[in-house]
């Protein structure tokens, strides 16, 4: 597994794996709480493309998994009791985590984990945030399981969708 800054070409392979996840909500098969047509949606990834903070998990020349790694916090966190205080600017924040559902079980989420963890490392940063909708046990279970703490759940509309209990996480490393 290889995981780099996306480039344009990704572009349709990262619009695919929101597709497929979209498939799988409306299946059934996966709770994520996204809405297809709402989010995320092709323009998601153009923004992160075009804004350079947009990394792409690849195995055997295949994209599996993408996210967007930037120091945005979304206003939302401010509804958060965040235990690990920082500056602004100190703060790295993982978006829109997603894995190809046919990969699902291989390790993508875990080395993109690392791999984000080891990119706030790099520049400097020893404070993570990340969320999730309430409706994603899945996610929530991972996060926990590779030492993440829920600092509190803020119900809004997020990223255009109504009723959103969103879980904040966080991360001291």
């Amino acid at each position: 597994m290889y995981i780099r800054m996306a480039a344009e070409s990704d572009i349709d392979a990262v619009t695919e794996i929101y597709d497929h996840i979209h498939d799988e909500e409306e299946s059934g098969r996966m709770t994520i709480g996204w809405q297809r047509g709402v989010y995320p949606v092709r323009a998601t990834a153009e923004t992160a493309v075009s804004l350079g903070d947009l990394f792409v998990l690849e195995d055997g020349g295949k994209v599996l998994a993408a996210g967007r790694i930037n120091q945005r916090q979304v206003p939302e966190y401010a509804g958060a009791d965040w235990l690990y205080k920082a500056a602004d600017e100190d703060i790295w924040v993982l978006h829109t985590l997603v894995v190809e559902p046919s990969a699902n079980g291989r390790g993508s989420a875990r080395a993109f984990l690392e791999f984000y963890e080891n990119y706030a490392r790099e520049h400097g940063s020893h404070v993570l945030r990340i969320d999730t909708n309430q409706r994603n046990s899945a996610a929530r279970a991972m996060y926990a399981k590779h030492g993440w703490r829920e600092a509190g759940i803020v119900p809004c509309t997020f990223n255009g969708l109504p009723g959103v209990q969103l879980v904040c996480l966080e991360k001291k490393i």
